[in-house]
């Protein structure tokens, strides 16, 4: 059986429990790579960021910097699907209760341990939500949008993501050694995780392209 005819034959339920999964262990991710304050992600030191600059906590910045993200579906001509707009909704959610349960570690090591977490929280995270195949993440339709008017994956995604990661410094988002450890290591990870969660190397690859997300 092909992974396509697998997903086509997976039942809503499923789909959405895999949907919501990924959701709640992708915003545990982001606030624990918060929490560890080595260096967020491009677009969380730009929630953090807005959150230090304009009060606001970081879900809500998360939700808001969604919402408006979806606004520039329009002209780029996305269309949104349930994830997407369960991931404007929820991923803020889940971080900031992330951010608020988490104890604020003391020791370098437990910050470190928060980082690795994160990292692979988000890959687990990012394999289920593109494993659900119910729209990709607000953020990555912009991405997906750019590619349809003639930019290149790598083009896109290298823009969007230098964009936010220099406008979050600026306003005070926290870059560091997180940072880094987050680019190498999600690539890598989110393709061990795509075969355990039932996705091939090449439909995940594809669904990536399509749906474009840590």
């Amino acid at each position: 059986m092909s992974e396509l005819s697998l997903s086509t034959r997976t039942s809503l339920p499923n789909r959405l429990v895999r949907l919501y999964a990924g959701l709640m262990l992708y915003g545990a991710g982001i606030g624990l790579q918060i929490e560890s304050h080595l260096g967020n992600d491009p677009w969380d030191v730009f929630h953090q960021g807005l959150s230090v600059r304009f009060g606001l906590s970081i879900g809500t910045w998360i939700i808001i910097v969604g919402a408006a993200a979806m606004l520039l579906w329009i002209p780029l001509r996305q269309k949104p699907g349930i994830g997407t707009l369960s991931n404007v909704v929820f991923l803020g959610l889940f971080a900031d209760a992330t951010i608020w349960l988490a104890p604020t570690p003391d020791s370098l090591a437990v910050r470190w341990a928060y980082l690795l977490f994160a990292v692979v929280a988000i890959a687990a995270a990012t394999a289920l939500y593109i494993g659900a195949g119910l729209g990709p993440g607000p953020r990555d339709g912009i991405m997906t949008g750019l590619v349809r008017l003639g930019l290149s994956i790598r083009l896109a995604r290298t823009l969007i993501e230098v964009t936010v990661l220099a406008a979050g410094w600026l306003l005070g988002g926290t870059v560091g050694v997180g940072t880094l450890v987050f680019a190498v290591a999600i690539g890598p990870l989110t393709q061990f995780f795509m075969p355990r969660l039932r996705f091939s190397g090449a439909q995940a690859q594809e669904q990536t392209q399509e749906q474009a997300r840590e």
